[in-house]
C-alpha cells in the first residue's frame, strides 16, 4: 500500500513509519523537516507546512493518510480537504482526552465528548486539548464520511517518548532504594506501548477499517502495584516501594500526572484509568508484557545524554523530603 504520514519523525509517527516499512508498504512523509530530518533516508519526504503550505501534496495519490500531528481543527481541515480526492482512508490520531467525564468508570467510544466555551480558541492547554481534538475529529468525519478512522490513544509510552510521563518510573525504579509511589497498590493504571499502537494502526489501515476506537491498555486491569513490580523486575533493581496516600500528597501540593506520572486522584477522576478498549481488542489490538515495555524504555533512556532535561517526574530532593515527612506522619503499625 501507499501510505502518507503527516508528521512521521517524532515518537508515534516514527514508530508508525517503522511498522509500515517492516510490513512492506511504500511510505511518504509530509512535514516541515524540523525534527529528526535524517530519519528514514530511503523514504520519500515532502516538505511543507500543514498550515497553509500544502502544495507538495498536489497531484498525488495514496491508499491511506495517517495524521499523527493534528491539534487545531482549522489546520486539520486544510490537510483533510487538500487530500480528500487523493486517498481512500484518512486516519486521525486523536486522544482519550476527548471524553468529557473522568469520573465514570468503564466508558467506551459512545461516552459524551468534551466541549469548549469558544470553538475558535487555538491555545492548546490542559483545559482545551481534549475539546480541540473533538473538533478535529468532527472535521475529519465531515470531510471523509464513511472513509475515516479515528483512534483515541491513552498515555502512549515506550522508547523515544519525549514527554517522560512514563519513562520516569522504570528509570527511577532502576536507580533502586526507597521509591515513593502514590496511592493504593490496587488502583488501576492504563497506558499503551507506542509499538503496539503503531503496529495496530498499520494493521487497521491494511484492513481498511473505519470508525472510532479507544486504544489503551492492557486488555485486563493492571494495578499500580503490578506495574512497579514489572519495572523492578525489568531493571533487576533493589527498589523498595513506599506507598504514600493521595491525601498526604495532595496536602503538600504534589503535582498529579506530571510531577508524579501515572497518578491522577482516584477521588477526583476515578474513571481516568478505566476506559473500555474491548472494541479495539476485538479488532486486533494486542499488548506486549509490561516488563518488556519497561526494559526497552530503560535501554532507550541510557542512550540519551546524561544531562538531558527531564520533562516530567519528581526531583530526587523532593522525593526524599516527602519520604522523610511521611515517615514522621505515618501511623505506627
Amino acid at each position: 500500500m501507499k501510505i502518507l504520514v503527516l508528521g512521521g519523525t517524532v515518537f508515534l509517527g516514527r514508530h508508525i513509519v517503522e511498522a509500515a516499512l517492516e510490513r512492506g508498504h511504500e511510505v511518504t512523509l509530509f512535514n516541515r523537516g524540523q525534527h529528526n530530518p535524517d530519519l528514514f533516508p530511503t523514504v520519500e519526504k515532502l516538505r511543507g507546512d500543514r498550515d497553509g503550505e500544502l502544495s507538495a501534496l498536489q497531484g498525488r495519490q495514496w491508499d491511506a493518510v495517517i495524521d499523527t500531528s493534528g491539534y487545531l481543527p482549522r489546520v486539520v481541515r486544510q490537510s483533510a480537504e487538500a487530500l480528500k480526492d487523493a486517498t481512500n482512508l484518512y486516519v486521525f490520531i486523536s486522544t482519550i482526552s476527548v471524553y468529557a467525564d473522568e469520573k465514570t468508570v468503564g466508558q467506551d467510544e459512545n461516552a459524551p465528548l468534551a466541549t469548549l466555551e469558544d470553538d475558535n480558541v487555538e491555545e492548546i492547554t490542559g483545559e482545551t486539548y481534549g475539546g480541540l481534538k473533538v473538533l478535529c475529529e468532527r472535521v475529519v468525519e465531515e470531510v471523509y464520511p464513511h472513509r475515516s478512522l479515528i483512534i483515541r490513544p491513552g498515555l502512549i509510552v515506550g522508547p523515544d517518548d519525549p514527554t517522560d510521563r512514563y519513562t520516569y518510573w522504570p528509570v527511577r525504579i532502576a536507580r533502586g532504594g526507597e521509591v515513593l509511589v502514590p496511592g493504593r497498590p490496587e488502583r488501576a493504571v492504563q497506558y499503551i506501548d507506542v509499538r503496539d499502537l503503531a503496529e495496530w494502526t498499520v494493521h487497521m489501515v491494511e484492513e481498511g477499517t473505519t470508525g472510532v476506537y479507544s486504544a489503551n491498555g492492557p486488555a485486563e486491569v493492571q494495578t499500580m502495584g503490578a506495574f512497579v513490580e514489572a519495572c523492578k523486575s525489568a531493571a533487576g533493581s533493589d527498589a523498595q516501594f513506599v506507598w504514600v496516600p493521595e491525601d498526604f500528597l495532595i496536602q503538600r501540593d504534589v503535582g498529579q500526572w506530571m510531577e508524579l506520572p501515572l497518578w491522577v486522584s482516584e477521588e477526583e477522576a476515578p474513571g481516568f484509568f478505566s476506559y473500555d478498549v474491548s472494541k479495539a481488542v476485538r479488532d486486533g489490538l494486542t499488548f506486549r508484557p509490561a516488563q518488556e515495555t519497561a526494559r526497552d524504555t530503560i535501554a532507550w533512556d541510557r542512550t540519551r545524554p546524561a544531562d538531558h532535561e527531564w520533562r516530567a517526574g519528581m526531583k530526587p530532593e523532593r522525593e526524599q523530603e516527602l519520604l522523610e515527612e511521611w515517615r514522621t506522619a505515618a501511623p505506627s503499625s
